[in-house]
């Protein structure tokens, strides 16, 4: 029997399955089948054009080396100010680290906090890299179900009942990714008081900050008591459609942030200086694209929600950030991949299985309406017909 290749630490590690739908969707594509994308959670808008320009400026201005592992000084400042503007709280840009996309400060805060056998309560159904990080570095998931009835927040008395002399770390996120629900001021200071009583840690995933519709953007970070312990992680893939620049950031306590920095010198060593100025134009330049883009997403909101609660089987909440929708699909007698799979194959519709995004899942699928109209009502359309 030969020797294992590959460290036992792999088992545990999981995936994004989006991506796993988006290629068997670019094979049916090969084959001269039409597939109408709602699987990718990427905004179909282009980087706005002050932005790009901000990026050929650098790059004529020679920052194309190195940089500091936790920033470019003047971006560092640039971001805490946005932080501090958005928030109302006075941000340090010594609080600032700066990564190639918001995902290395999820893996870097587990990595920095985490030993084995620590418990970490996230949110599920959830962004699935927070459950597949908890278990690589050896931390115990602590499941809290987000209720549809509830608008997929979670019971509060539920969330303290998990909290132990063992938790080290709650994640929440909001706006949320995959339902698009938000966690109300109530429930985050439930969150903050459970924190600063019990020490642990909040990383508070913020990335659709700005893509909200109907209510004002809550965060932990403006509780008092809770910028200590909070690690924010903000981005802008998401609010400014940069998803291939690679760009995000946290906003970490003092005495955390140059651990999350060391870990990032051990991987990536820096993220780009071209495109941090880039960043730098994108907060500090004009809001106009990122409002027009927020705007039309919720006209596409409406569209897919008022479709997809016509289509029998389907229950669809409505979402009040990101976009996605994760409708109720228990009427259609049908299980989540099953489902995802018939769209796929008899439709011509990339969706996502509920159970993509942890066990509480089953019985939902996500649409991501990050996709023009014309498409959203085809798919509509498509699925309306499959299941009829």
């Amino acid at each position: 029997m030969g020797k294992r290749v590959f460290a036992k630490r792999m088992d545990d590690l999981g995936t994004e399955t989006a991506f796993l739908v988006l290629a068997r969707a670019k094979e049916l594509e090969a084959e001269g089948r039409e597939i109408i994308h709602l699987e990718i959670g990427e905004p179909d808008f282009d980087t706005p054009d002050n932005i790009k320009e901000a990026a050929v400026r650098a790059l004529k201005e020679g920052y194309t080396h190195y940089g500091p592992s936790a920033g470019l000084p003047q971006a560092r400042e640039a971001f805490a100010e946005y932080v501090a503007k958005n928030r109302g709280v006075d941000t340090s840009p010594d609080q600032i680290v700066i990564t190639p996309g918001a995902k290395p400060i999820m893996f870097f805060t587990m990595l920095a906090l985490v030993d084995p056998g620590d418990e970490v309560i996230y949110p599920n159904p959830g962004f699935p890299i927070y459950e597949s990080m908890i278990n690589y570095v050896g931390g115990k998931p602590v499941p809290i179900p987000l209720e549809e009835e509830k608008g997929f927040s979670f019971d509060l008395d539920k969330f303290k009942s998990l909290v132990t002399e063992k938790t080290k770390l709650c994640i929440i996120n909001s706006p949320q990714n995959p339902t698009g629900g938000v966690l109300s001021r109530e429930i985050l200071e439930g969150i903050a008081e459970a924190a600063m009583e019990n020490g642990f840690y909040v990383l508070s995933d913020e990335v659709y900050s700005k893509i909200i519709y109907e209510e004002k953007h809550e965060s932990i970070y403006t509780i008092p008591g809770m910028p200590e312990r909070t690690i924010m992680i903000e981005g802008h893939s998401k609010t400014y459609a940069m998803t291939g620049w690679r760009l995000g950031f946290g906003v970490i306590p003092e005495n955390i942030a140059p651990d999350i920095a060391k870990l990032q010198t051990n991987s990536n060593s820096c993220t780009c200086s071209f495109t941090q100025m880039a960043g730098i134009e994108a907060v500090r330049g004009p809001q106009h694209a990122t409002k027009a883009m927020v705007e039309e997403f919720r006209v596409r909101r409406d569209l897919i929600v008022e479709g997809l609660n016509k289509i029998p089987g389907f229950r669809c909440h409505l979402p009040l950030g990101s976009f996605y929708v994760f409708p109720n699909i228990q009427g259609t007698k049908r299980g989540s991949k099953e489902l995802e799979t018939m769209l796929m194959e008899e439709a011509g519709v990339a969706v996502l299985s509920g159970t993509s995004f942890g066990a509480f899942g089953e019985g939902y699928i996500r649409l991501s309406y990050a996709n023009s109209q014309d498409n959203i009502r085809r798919a509509l359309e498509k699925i309306a017909k499959v299941l009829g």
